[in-house]
């Protein structure tokens, strides 16, 4: 099996409020994957740091990650989150805001991985998703 990771507790991660055994507690021996999504995401957070300085640290940061094994988006990947897309939007919840999220979702269900995030209720109504829950750095209320 194995983990793909929600881009919030890499930022956790590269903040220093929670260390890679933080992220072990829950991943234990299993392997951990990386998307592109996000790639993207924490690509995005380093070009539009406020200072030079705060840009470079999180560029390594992002280095660092691209060590880990990539899961790839695919034509099937594609096709499933149409599906919980409109399954997200026919229960009233939608996706238009949480489009990141439906793309993690799908690449975990498409790939038998869990997902490990501290955003439960961006995750939680999404059938079909091994979803594991970190209660995140002590102090940080969660979603």
């Amino acid at each position: 099996m194995g983990f793909l990771i929600d881009t919030c507790i890499w930022i956790e991660v590269e903040r220093g409020a929670m260390g890679p055994a933080d992220v072990a507690e829950f991943t234990g021996n299993e392997p951990v994957y990386i998307s592109p999504v996000t790639l993207a995401e924490l690509s995005f957070g380093a070009e539009t740091a406020r200072t030079e300085s705060i840009r470079q640290k999180r560029l390594a940061s992002l280095d660092r990650l691209r060590k880990k094994p990539f899961v790839a988006i695919d034509e099937d990947t594609g096709l499933l989150f149409g599906r919980i897309a409109a399954h997200l939007r026919r229960g009233g919840r939608g996706h238009r805001y949480r489009v990141q999220d439906v793309w993690l979702a799908s690449q975990a269900i498409q790939r038998g991985l869990k997902l490990l995030t501290m955003n439960r209720k961006d995750f939680e109504d999404i059938p079909g998703l091994d979803l594991v829950v970190h209660p995140g750095p002590q102090g940080r209320p969660q979603r």
